[in-house]
């Protein structure tokens, strides 16, 4: 397939939009994933009007192996979860691997893909990356797929320049959807929305510190760790950001997601799921990473408790 192809009969797609999760991953004692603990919190996410990122930084993504997300995509469509409203991260460092679970995903009927540059190597090119993403949609071959590029240069050293997008967007429009921006740094976000997004691509902001900033300036929403602890509040502000007590909503947001930053933010995101559930596997981290000890596990409950901020998570309707 080359550009002139993949452009020629793009499938309708309605763009993402909204608040999405990278949904953290449940694993059992012997360090595999549990499906099922896994699917309850898709579920509850979804009821709280978030998606699903599943397989982003917060996820523990690149601890997991290609076959184990290209199962566990199958695995949660297959359980009733709405593919529309998924957004696996892909990305990785060998070429065949992100083609090969890009492949799965539209497979299993999941169009929307969120794919890391090659993060490994230090001080590419433009050209290089153009080429990398090049390959991954000529390998791939359809036009049904949506590329959103992840751009997490504090993580990956490596991030999208505004040439880089402008030249695939010239050479693969709809396909390259949009971007999720988690660098941090507002005025990136500002210039990707202002030059992109009259051409269909979404930009959205990688916290929810920057939603109502991104929405105001016709971003399309957040991708955020903590939507996994305060997805329903995030959701709230991104349908109400209009209404008059939109920057207090706000300020309450960034209040709860200070509690979290404060921490290694995938352990104590972990550790409050684990308490407003009971279900104490949540905690687990697969290795490098490790679980919040009990002096940090005091301390944030000391720090929510003092926020007057509380989780509640129900599974019963899953």
């Amino acid at each position: 397939m080359n550009a002139t192809q993949s452009m020629s009969a793009p499938a309708a797609s309605p763009a993402m939009r909204g608040v999405l999760s990278p949904v953290l991953t449940p694993f059992r004692a012997d360090l595999s994933v549990d499906k099922a603990l896994l699917t309850a919190q898709c579920q509850w996410l979804l009821r709280c009007n978030v998606g699903l990122a599943v397989f982003g930084t917060n996820s523990e993504g690149n601890s997991l192996s290609v076959s184990e997300r290209s199962d566990l995509v199958q695995h949660l469509v297959g359980q009733g979860i709405d593919p529309t409203r998924m957004m696996p991260g892909t990305g990785g460092c060998a070429l065949p691997d992100v083609v090969s679970l890009t492949q799965a995903c539209l497979d299993a009927g999941v169009n929307n893909v969120l794919v890391l540059p090659p993060f490994y190597y230090k001080g590419v090119s433009d050209e290089g990356l153009f080429s990398f993403f090049s390959e991954l949609i000529e390998r791939v071959g359809s036009s049904d797929l949506r590329v959103y590029l992840y751009h997490i240069p504090p993580v990956s050293q490596i991030g999208f320049s505004m040439e880089l997008i402008e030249r695939l967007l010239n050479a693969y429009g709809p396909i390259i959807a949009g971007a999720k921006d988690s660098g941090g740094q507002w005025p990136n976000t500002a210039a990707m929305i202002e030059r992109f997004a009259s051409r269909g691509f979404s930009v959205f902001a990688g916290s929810e510190n920057f939603l109502m900033r991104t929405l105001r300036a016709g971003g399309a929403g957040c991708i955020s760790a903590t939507a996994n602890v305060n997805p329903a509040a995030i959701s709230a502000l991104c349908s109400q950001w209009t209404a008059a007590d939109a920057d207090a909503q706000q300020e309450r947001l960034d209040v709860v997601r200070a509690l979290f930053a404060a921490m290694p933010m995938i352990p104590a995101m972990k550790t409050a799921v684990a308490e407003a559930t009971g279900q104490m596997d949540w905690k687990r981290l697969r290795p490098p990473l490790v679980s919040l000890d009990e002096g940090q596990a005091l301390q944030l409950r000391t720090s929510m408790q003092s926020a007057g901020f509380e989780m509640k998570i129900d599974y019963s309707a899953s």
